[in-house]
């Protein structure tokens, strides 16, 4: 063998090695960030990156074809009391469909939470509805962001008006009891359109 032909072989060694380093380093992260959960908490930061440019807001007009909308189910706040849905009725109710460990979810969140402090009202309410399995984890996660809008989790089967295969899932229910809005996915939905919209909604007659 020559000596180019050896230190051929040497280079090629070499950039296997680093080769197999750099992969081997960036297993390790994605590891990290998958086992302390911190994965959500980046992609959900890029994901509000893509919302502040406008790009992905909510529709802000009402569906054509509106559905009625159920009532017959409960929810329990996060400090464990029984709420009936029923009890909105006559409101306009935002009603937001999230989990902890959704990414998009967490993404928007900032957006709305904003949003029930500027129009939150005895006209216009919010429920954040959590399918974690474990409502402790809402919980955490509610405190830990410091967000001040009601919060709960399932307390009967919700009914099929509501169901969605995409989480993040927003509607908006008229106080004729319609489901005036339905948005799949996460939107920036603090903005003036969407808010004259709650507007219109609450201020609607019978």
């Amino acid at each position: 063998m020559t000596n180019q032909e050896k230190h051929s072989k040497k280079k090629k060694k070499k950039s296997l090695k680093r080769e197999l380093i750099e992969w081997a380093v960036f297993l390790t992260v994605i590891g990290i960030l998958w086992v302390t959960g911190w994965y959500k908490d980046l992609a959900s930061g890029m994901q509000q990156m893509v919302l502040k440019t406008g790009f992905v807001q909510a529709s802000a007009h009402k569906k054509e074809a509106q559905t009625t909308a159920p009532y017959n189910f409960q929810l329990r706040s996060l400090d464990g009391k029984l709420f009936n849905f029923n009890d909105l009725r006559g409101k306009t109710v935002f009603l937001n469909i999230w989990a902890s460990w959704c990414p998009p979810c967490i993404a928007e969140m900032p957006d709305i939470h904003q949003l029930y402090k500027e129009v939150h009202s005895k006209h216009i309410k919010f429920v954040m509805l959590s399918l974690d399995d474990d409502p402790k984890k809402a919980a955490r996660f509610i405190q830990r962001k410091g967000y001040s809008f009601p919060v709960y989790t399932q307390a009967t089967a919700l009914p099929p008006a509501y169901s969605s295969k995409t989480i993040p899932t927003t509607f908006v229910i008229s106080p004729q009891g319609k489901i005036v809005v339905k948005h799949t996915g996460m939107a920036a939905y603090n903005t003036d359109k969407f808010k004259k919209l709650l507007m219109d909604v609450a201020q609607a007659k019978n």
